[in-house]
């Protein structure tokens, strides 16, 4: 298996921009454009539509969120989770506009009118590339090349390509998802717009930069990503490594999702008996002041009618993210100079006030400590690590190893739609982990025992 070139930089000639305008932030190009005129829905109300009805997307519902599927309890899987966070992106959006109005005329309403379509698009993708397990599966396909068989392959592949294996990405493998064209898919994968791609993206850098956890381009698909940045004119901040300033608004994406996962994963903790409800709603009510008596008031009154412990902790789960929604615009519009200038680099919700912050982070330390690491969560983690470490390892040696009978009949299990006719280590490795991070929990826990002859 030959090594792949290494990726060149092409020279932007623009001027260096030093203020974002929402005029190209807003850009509804795309790769592959195929609709009528007539169509009543505009480009990114198309966006929302193509995720919403692709099969990436329903496959969520077969994915872990924290806690096991399928139970006897509700609770939320990727699917659901992605869905929630959409609604907490729109409301975001929409009060930001409405507080931005206020501060710079009515102008500023009919500038940003899509705003909350565009960021409700990007919530619902933002978890389309996470393998199954939830985080454990990310966690899983790193450590194989980081610390299990995988780690022979080092010496075969430069560092820029080795660095999205040993930090596999979920955000990376969305864009990816996103905007890859699989055989026998049209150009520019879904080919949503610049404007929704840029806004899903909350590491605007590829995965070999020194001194960052996170990124969210893999290094194939890194001419897209600049396409999409240059194309919404997003301020870049190093040219040579290729990172830039963020879409603002993935903030509000970002923001909304970490709300939702806290908050939800409290109640689904509840549900599941892990919390008692005393204690949940100590949290909860911890984040209104006592001079607001107006929540104080409310939850007395409901609670003298409403008797289910699940429906009080509801209702107080809806009004902590109401609050949240509130005061994280606050801090946008506080922020906005910063955003728009690409000097901020901070999520937003480090920056609310002390108060809520408080609220926020004894939540947060709670489920470190109670939530995260439950002996019913760590399990869906280890069973993660047998079933998709076994995969890799399987796929891998065949990917290694393709003249054997046994690897010809293993690759042969991947669908056409992952495969490529690019013959790099890199690339036949990339279709491994497409086909892997693709597959529900169900799905690959019965193709690990299928292969295993487990029935």
């Amino acid at each position: 298996i030959r090594l792949s070139r290494p990726h060149t930089i092409r020279k932007n000639n623009k001027s260096k921009i030093t203020k974002m305008e929402w005029t190209s932030l807003l850009s509804a190009e795309r790769e592959f454009r195929e609709y009528k005129k007539s169509d009543i829905r505009n480009a990114f109300q198309r966006d929302y539509d193509r995720i919403i009805f692709s099969n990436v997307f329903r496959r969520m519902q077969n994915k872990t969120q924290v806690f096991p599927l399928p139970g006897s309890k509700m609770v939320h899987n990727r699917l659901t989770h992605s869905l929630e966070v959409a609604s907490v992106g729109r409301s975001i959006a929409r009060t930001v506009v409405k507080k931005l109005s206020e501060r710079y005329g009515n102008d500023m309403m009919s500038e940003l009118y899509d705003i909350d379509t565009i960021v409700s698009a990007a919530c619902l993708a933002h978890d389309l590339g996470n393998p199954p397990f939830g985080h454990s599966g990310e966690e899983t396909i790193s450590c194989y090349f980081k610390e299990g068989p995988g780690k022979d392959l080092q010496d075969l592949l430069p560092d820029y390509q080795w660095s999205d294996l040993v930090s596999f990405e979920g955000n990376a493998n969305a864009f990816r998802q996103l905007t890859h064209q699989f055989a026998g898919r049209r150009q520019g994968g879904m080919s949503l717009t610049y404007a929704t791609l840029a806004t899903l993206i909350k590491y605007p850098y590829p995965s070999h930069l020194p001194n960052k956890k996170k990124y969210n381009i893999f290094h194939s698909e890194l001419d897209t990503f600049k396409k999409v940045m240059d194309g919404c004119k997003i301020k870049c901040l190093d040219e040579k490594s290729m990172i830039y300033a963020r879409h603002p608004l993935s903030y509000m994406m970002e923001a909304a999702d970490d709300i939702c996962y806290l908050i939800l994963d409290m109640e689904d903790a509840h549900k599941r008996g892990i919390v008692e409800t005393e204690k949940i709603d100590n949290f909860f009510t911890s984040f209104f002041r006592n001079d607001e008596t107006w929540f104080f008031e409310r939850k007395e009154i409901l609670y003298k009618t409403i008797t289910d412990n699940n429906e009080r902790i509801a209702f107080l789960r809806a009004t902590v993210i109401n609050k949240l929604v509130d005061c994280i615009s606050d801090v946008f519009i506080s922020e906005y100079k910063a955003i728009m200038e690409g000097d901020f680099n901070k999520a937003l919700i480090s920056h609310l006030p002390d108060f809520e912050n408080n609220a926020l982070e004894k939540c947060r330390d709670f489920s470190l400590k109670n939530i995260y690491r439950h002996p019913v969560v760590v399990k869906i983690e280890l069973t993660g690590f047998n079933v998709i470490g076994g995969l890799v390892d399987d796929f891998v040696q065949a990917v290694l190893n393709p003249n054997k009978t046994y690897s010809k009949k293993l690759m042969s299990l991947i669908p056409e739609q992952f495969k490529t006719e690019k013959d790099d280590l890199y690339s036949q490795l990339q279709v491994v982990l497409d086909y892997i991070s693709n597959m529900t929990d169900l799905y690959a826990v019965q193709l690990y025992k299928d292969l295993r002859g487990i029935e």
